[in-house]
């Protein structure tokens, strides 16, 4: 089966980290697209990066390999990207990261400034956490099933989305999770 995994999430919640455990523990998640890496392999040109991984996408999709990529899920093209596989009968998996907070994700991001990583401008994550519900709200009903991943500390599944349904596991849903559900309650 053709296989589109989405890991997602805001700036700082831990993608990388999260791809890189799926990794070991699976086998289907084809070719792992990350940006992040993409563009440092453009020393840095976000531009250049951008349009590799476009590129790889459009290949995944055009020879019907299996792909995962790394989104924030702002803009379009995720859902574009999304469309467009379902099309080309992908089956699409969201793998979906929070935390409890936008300083969290910030402090995050700092720290992997410190380790020599990339840095993301303040203002982008704090207009992507902003978004983060409308954004995950417009692409869940394309997926075929979701896992919600809480990593306050270290990752813990909190909750799935399947046939339509969101379900929070008891006792360990976060905050954020129960936010985010009760958004969906009230559209």
């Amino acid at each position: 089966m053709k296989k589109y995994t989405i890991i997602g999430g805001v700036n700082g919640v831990g993608k990388s980290s999260l791809t890189g455990v799926l990794v070991r523990k699976n086998s289907d998640l084809g070719l792992v697209i990350d940006t992040d890496k993409i563009n440092a392999e453009y020393g840095g040109d976000r531009i250049k990066g951008g349009k590799e991984a476009i590129r790889l996408i459009d290949e995944c999709i055009r020879k019907g390999i299996s792909f995962t990529q790394e989104t924030t899920l702002s803009g379009v093209r995720t859902l574009k990207t999304i469309r467009r596989a379902i099309e080309a009968g992908y089956y699409v998996k969201l793998c979906y990261i929070g935390v409890s907070s936008c300083e969290e994700s910030l402090s995050r991001i700092e720290n992997r400034v410190r380790k020599g990583g990339h840095d993301i401008p303040s203002e982008d994550v704090k207009r992507r956490y902003d978004k983060r519900f409308s954004d995950l709200a417009a692409v869940l009903p394309y997926c075929s099933e979701a896992e919600f991943w809480d990593n306050e500390n270290g990752f813990s599944q909190v909750g799935e989305y399947r046939n339509g349904i969101l379900t929070l596991y008891d006792g360990i849903a976060p905050e954020w999770l129960k936010a985010f559900k009760a958004s969906m309650e009230n559209v």
